[in-house]
């Protein structure tokens, strides 16, 4: 992956412009949209910087974005923007069945729901949860949880707030951060692991 892009964006382009030749050619082989590949790749170069102790890669989000959205595929597809084609806004978490019961947290505002919170965009935060994580992915001023840009920011972050993801301990204790579940923890470990080694058979940049 290329290194010092978000530094060396052009005037008038996005952080996520740097990484579309790099996306383009590992989408294919790897299955992930390259428009979310872009982000992630964002998302794993700031961290490099803000928390280098951390070891987040862009395989890791990519395996929670499939999980959470199929990588903004719930929403119709990411545009070219960042944001999905329509808002990913997940069940009412009423506490039936399997549902976790959560309270509306945020008046609607996020989720369009005044009663009860529901998980919002391609990386699927609760109100509250994006309240205190929000991010500006693509330094457009704006800190939008549909935006794959700005999710994968606070993803990042909040994953890597709970420590060293290069050991399976610290990357399981992380995931699970995310979502307490042993099936979650399973599904991404999957996903992660191979979005990771269909990027391998990639060519060298």
């Amino acid at each position: 992956m290329p290194r010092g892009s978000t530094a060396q964006a052009a005037a008038g382009q996005t952080p996520a412009d740097s990484y579309a030749d790099w996306a383009g050619a590992l989408a294919p082989l790897t299955g992930v949209p390259a428009r979310a590949l872009a982000a992630f790749a964002v998302a794993q170069d700031d961290l490099v910087s803000e928390d280098p102790d951390c070891g987040l890669s862009w395989p890791t989000l990519a395996g929670i974005g499939y999980v959470e959205s199929a990588n903004g595929g719930a929403g119709g597809g990411l545009l070219a923007s960042g944001s999905p084609l329509t808002p990913i806004v997940g069940v009412a978490l009423s506490g039936r069945g399997a549902v976790a019961a959560v309270p509306d947290s945020d008046n609607g505002a996020y989720d369009g729901d005044s009663t009860l919170d529901r998980a919002i965009g391609p990386l699927q935060f609760l109100p509250s949860t994006w309240t205190v994580w929000r991010a500006d992915g693509d330094r457009d001023g704006v800190k939008n949880p549909q935006d794959i840009d700005d999710a994968s920011l606070a993803a990042a972050r909040y994953l890597c707030a709970s420590g060293d993801l290069t050991t399976p301990s610290g990357w399981n204790a992380a995931v699970l951060s995310y979502n307490h579940s042993s099936e979650y923890l399973v599904a991404v470990e999957t996903a992660t692991n191979t979005f990771a080694q269909r990027s391998r058979s990639a060519p060298p940049d």
